[in-house]
């Protein structure tokens, strides 16, 4: 049985800093945060995302006033519904991301036509987002 909570989400533009392919995904990740961070003038406000396309992991913002006229890729965030999961204090449980990504893709609705999406919504909480049809 799905007890996720099911939201709208996605339709925007974001700017994003890919890590590198082939490595795995837990040490891409953070170096494509360091990458993106290092380029924005500030952290507050920003709207963090991360998500793998084709074995690279894309660190994102969401453009904004200090994002727009950077030199740095831009991508829409595809837009549909997704099941949301949220994990509390991810920075100390970022072990049961990986699995919590496996198992949201188990789904029966899974939407394997777009990604899955990590929005972190603050250093407290990140939500994991499974497009679902």
């Amino acid at each position: 049985m799905n007890k996720h909570q099911i939201v709208q989400f996605g339709g925007f533009e974001v700017v994003y800093v890919s890590g590198e392919r082939g490595q795995p995904i837990p040490e891409q990740a953070p170096a494509a945060f360091d990458a993106l961070e290092a380029t924005l003038p500030t952290l507050k406000k920003k709207r963090f995302y991360g998500v793998v396309i084709d074995g690279a992991y894309r660190a994102c913002a969401a453009v904004d006033e200090d994002t727009r006229t950077l030199d740095l890729p831009r991508w829409m965030i595809p837009a549909g519904l997704y099941a949301v999961e949220k994990i509390a204090d991810w920075e100390r449980h970022r072990d049961v991301i990986g699995p919590t990504t496996v198992a949201l893709r188990g789904r029966s609705d899974f939407d394997a036509t777009r990604p899955l999406i990590e929005f972190y919504r603050s250093q407290a909480e990140l939500r994991l987002l499974a497009p679902v049809v």
